[in-house]
Order: structure tokens, then C-alpha cells, then sequence
């Protein structure tokens, strides 16, 4: 129970350090609590400018390749095509800074969906590349 008290903290500073750099940068951002835990998919993040709407699955790591549930995935997805935005995955490994990936980037596994820092420097965008 202890960790996984400790894997929400972390992930729910991972979330706000995201907002940060979005307001910082003249967007707006916002923090959906709960997310992972609401009968209705939605995701961790939206952001947006009066030309851009960002939903984004946030993820933090200290391995290499982190990996997503159909579930997850699939929600975004929905949740994207009603609220009429773009769908985006922030993950965060260790010693690189953030990268952001789209659905299509995403490796199937299965029955998941993976991303690995073999991936960031072909898919991944950093934060200014995706805002611009």
C-alpha cells in the first residue's frame, strides 16, 4: 500500500511539473485528479491555446520502456474524439527531459502498448517541438 501511495505522489508531481511548463509557455493547463480511477475515461492532462486542444496520458519511469494498457490507450482515444482533441503521451525516463508521442508511435505488445527511450530521438518530440 505504501508504494503505491508513493508511485501516486510521484506520478501526481510529475503531472503538476507538466502544467508548469505549459503555463509557462501561454498555454493553459489542467490537471484532470482522479483520472485513473473515474468511471469515464479521461486523461491526465488538457492543455490548449484558441488554436490547439492537447489530451495527454502522463507517465513517469525509471526503466527504459514504459508500457500503457489497451484500456488506457483506448480511452484516450475516446475521450479525444469526443472532446475534439489531439491525443498525446508524456513520459518521462530517467536523465532525458520530457517526450511526447502520439498514439500511432506506440508499439503494440500484445494486448498493451509500449515506448521505449530507443524510440525518443525517432518519435518522441520534447516539449518545445510539441507547442510549437
Amino acid at each position: 500500500m505504501a508504494h503505491q501511495r508513493w508511485a501516486k505522489r510521484k506520478g501526481t508531481v510529475a503531472e503538476r511539473d507538466l502544467i508548469s511548463l505549459f503555463w509557462d509557455n501561454d498555454w493553459s493547463a489542467h490537471r484532470i485528479a482522479g483520472s485513473g480511477s473515474s468511471r469515464y475515461p479521461s486523461p491526465d492532462i488538457i492543455a490548449g491555446t484558441p488554436l490547439r486542444k492537447l489530451a495527454i496520458e502522463v507517465k513517469i519511469t525509471k526503466e527504459s520502456r514504459k508500457y500503457f494498457t489497451a484500456e488506457e490507450i483506448d480511452g484516450l482515444r475516446f475521450f479525444c474524439e469526443i472532446f475534439g482533441s489531439e491525443a498525446w503521451v508524456a513520459v518521462k525516463f530517467p536523465k532525458v527531459p520530457w517526450y511526447f508521442f502520439s498514439l500511432e508511435d506506440l508499439k503494440p505488445t500484445g494486448k498493451n502498448f509500449a515506448i521505449s527511450t530507443d524510440d525518443i530521438s525517432i518519435k518522441g518530440l520534447l516539449f518545445e517541438e510539441l507547442i510549437k
